[in-house]
């Protein structure tokens, strides 16, 4: 049995967000459809169910049996559904900067609202992102940001904001993760607060919770070593080599 490291992606990103996480054995981080080199989602609906099969699809490829999976904002909504789906897959489970909840009934319209715009006027993102970096990042990131950001189509975006819109709930899921499962939350993040994040860890069983001082909803970014330590840390509690 092969085992390894599978990384998911946040919004509105590529695989490029994970470049310095991907030198560890057997680590993938695939381009969900229609960002990076991915061919886009069919239907113009860029749901979780389409992520969780374009990361099955990328672990099949790789030859891949068991993998600690690592989901970061819209990756780790991507991360739920693939658990409801091939559950048998996981040998742990790391939840950064995301939450169990869909959106109320405000948030999903406002992403409906945003994939209308981004059909209408085109990528409105690249200039005026969410706030996905804290309010004090390392110099010259933001610019990096944006430019990934630009480089994704608008229809990509667009559809996966309308995928985000009707995710469903995943708080019953958490109760029923049974694999080593670390959930990772940061003080700087003005997305998906801490005090969002962090119950997770009291929900799903035996989950350790780690704080990243100081960094933003992309904290892998703002802190790439603190994040790739907590990482390894967690590897090596479920068993699977760096």
């Amino acid at each position: 049995m092969t085992d390894g490291l599978l990384l998911i992606h946040a919004f509105p990103l590529d695989a490029r967000m994970w470049s310095a996480q991907l030198d560890r054995r057997h680590a993938i981080a695939p381009d969900l459809p229609g960002f990076g080199a991915s061919p886009a989602a069919t239907g113009g609906v860029l749901t979780m169910d389409v992520g969780a099969r374009r990361c099955i699809d990328a672990l099949d490829a790789a030859g891949l049996d068991q993998v600690v999976v690592c989901g970061l904002s819209m990756g780790g909504y991507v991360a739920f559904e693939l658990w409801r789906q091939a559950r048998q897959r996981f040998a742990g489970l790391i939840l950064a900067n995301t939450r169990a909840g869909a959106d109320t009934p405000e948030g999903a319209e406002a992403r409906r609202t945003l994939a209308a715009r981004l059909g209408s006027e085109g990528n409105v993102l690249a200039e005026s992102p969410p706030p996905l970096l804290s309010e004090d990042p390392p110099e010259g990131l933001w610019d990096v940001v944006k430019g990934w950001i630009r480089e994704q189509p608008a229809e990509a975006i667009a559809a996966a904001a309308l995928g985000m819109a009707e995710r469903p709930d995943s708080t019953p899921d958490l109760p029923t993760i049974d694999v080593p499962t670390l959930v990772i939350t940061s003080e700087g993040d003005l997305l998906i607060p801490a005090e969002i994040s962090a119950p997770m860890a009291d929900q799903i069983p035996g989950a350790q919770l780690a704080v990243i001082p100081g960094a933003g909803h992309l904290s892998n970014l703002e802190d790439p070593t603190g994040f790739s330590r907590l990482i390894d840390t967690h590897l090596e509690r479920c068993g699977v080599g760096p």
